[in-house]
């Protein structure tokens, strides 16, 4: 049987690209409120908002949705999930899956997959996800952030740059995918062990995290392992600009949420970026 696990789902309202966003609306309900929704569909024994204003928290509790109210300040979702932990009293090994808060299509049994993981990989303070690049366009859009295993499934970096680098493929340009090892797209939903969510809020910035705009890269500069579950399926389509919204709201006016698998798929296009 699965160890017990907390989904936490950090919300701010300051997006320079869509402010306001945990509270838009979609079919009638905050998004925020969505996402807990489709997080309460997996095995969490409980899943709550780690809300960064009044505003969500209150939307939160109109809609029965558990929520904690933390510091607005927050550099980092996961600063604000430390804080979160330290508000729910979470034992240091507790399990903690971070789904973010906008991702209302988010597949449920990603969230279990990631939370899984964190129990078979001692190790591993961190999980996360990962699914095989599909395209050349995609492999080379630094939007698209890239990830590389060692034999036992652990992280040994993530970047912006297509990887691996096919050295005599690529000589002529990249018209093709290397082949051997495949190459694999982030996911961004991690599993963290509370008491690492807590220790790594006072880690210092690591260069190459600075460099690359990726803050998991600091787990991996202070030597700790990121255990990665590969999926076959393709992340459903997150928000992160009106265009993607109205992509999404169109999803939740048009047919009941019991058909979004399909739409999931033809959207597949306008995934959200890691």
């Amino acid at each position: 049987m699965s160890a017990p696990f907390t989904v936490l789902i950090p919300a701010r309202l300051a997006s320079t690209r869509l402010p306001d966003k945990p509270l838009a609306d979609l079919g009638g309900k905050p998004m925020v409120v969505r996402v807990a929704e489709r997080a309460a569909l997996s095995g969490a024994a409980q899943v709550i908002v780690a809300a960064g204003a009044p505003p969500i928290a209150a939307a939160c509790a109109a809609h029965g949705v558990r929520a904690v109210l933390t510091r607005a300040g927050h550099a980092s979702g996961s600063d604000r999930l430390a804080e979160a932990c330290e508000l729910l009293g979470l034992d240091g090994d507790a399990i903690v899956v971070n789904v973010q808060g906008d991702e209302p299509l988010i597949d449920p049994a990603l969230i279990d997959a990631v939370a899984a993981l964190l129990q078979k990989q001692p190790l591993a303070p961190v999980s996360t996800a990962a699914h095989a690049i599909q395209s050349v366009e995609e492999f080379t859009n630094p939007n698209v952030v890239k990830v590389v295993t060692d034999a036992h499934g652990l992280a040994l970096t993530f970047s912006r740059a297509p990887l691996p680098w096919w050295r005599d493929g690529f000589a002529r340009g990249i018209a093709a995918l290397p082949e051997q090892p495949a190459p694999l797209r982030h996911i961004g939903i991690y599993g963290y062990r509370a008491g690492f969510l807590r220790a790594f809020a006072h880690l210092p910035p690591a260069p190459l995290e600075q460099c690359e705009a990726l803050e998991q890269l600091r787990a991996l500069w202070h030597g700790h392992r990121i255990a990665v579950h590969v999926t076959d399926r393709a992340p459903a389509p997150g928000v992160d600009t009106p265009e993607d919204l109205a992509r999404v709201r169109a999803l939740f006016s048009g047919f009941p949420m019991s058909m979004a698998r399909g739409a999931e798929a033809k959207n597949s296009s306008f995934i959200q970026n890691s």
